[in-house]
């Protein structure tokens, strides 16, 4: 998989944002674990939906529709809108697979991949525009 370098953009990943999904990685382990992440309309990280993975699966995930769907009813009601997807790669690296960049659903969102699942579960973002792969910058926002 060849990732193309090059900036587009940055996201601020709020600490609670990356602690829900390092939780739910560790807890669908050794399965993928999925989701969706909003946003509000400045572009800010709200929410991380853990949904299930009814691919049961450790190298794929497929996000539970109905749950997808309430996810984004919830966002709506909150006047954010579903920014992305997350997933966990149990015992990869953090970056797209072929079949992540195959099911890339939108060409705006921000995919956030966790892997590999130890003592400590990295997290990268990623943008997947026709196929293409670019790293997207994460800045931690410590919420005091």
């Amino acid at each position: 998989m060849r990732i193309q370098s090059g900036s587009v953009g940055q996201v601020m990943l709020p600490d609670l944002i990356r602690q829900a999904i390092e939780t739910h990685a560790r807890w669908a382990f050794p399965q993928e674990a999925c989701g969706l992440i909003a946003s509000d309309m400045d572009d800010d990280l709200r929410m991380a939906y853990c949904l299930t993975n009814i691919e049961h699966d450790p190298s794929r995930y497929t996000v539970d529709p109905a749950e997808h769907f309430a996810a984004q009813r919830h966002a709506e009601r909150n006047g954010w809108r579903i920014a992305g997807a997350f997933h966990s790669h149990p015992h990869s690296a953090a970056i797209p697979s072929a079949h992540d960049v195959a099911g890339a659903l939108d060409p705006n969102w921000t995919y956030l991949i966790a892997g590999p699942v130890g003592e400590q579960v990295p997290i990268n973002a990623f943008r997947i525009r026709s196929g293409i792969v670019t790293e997207v910058e994460i800045e931690q926002q410590v919420l005091r």
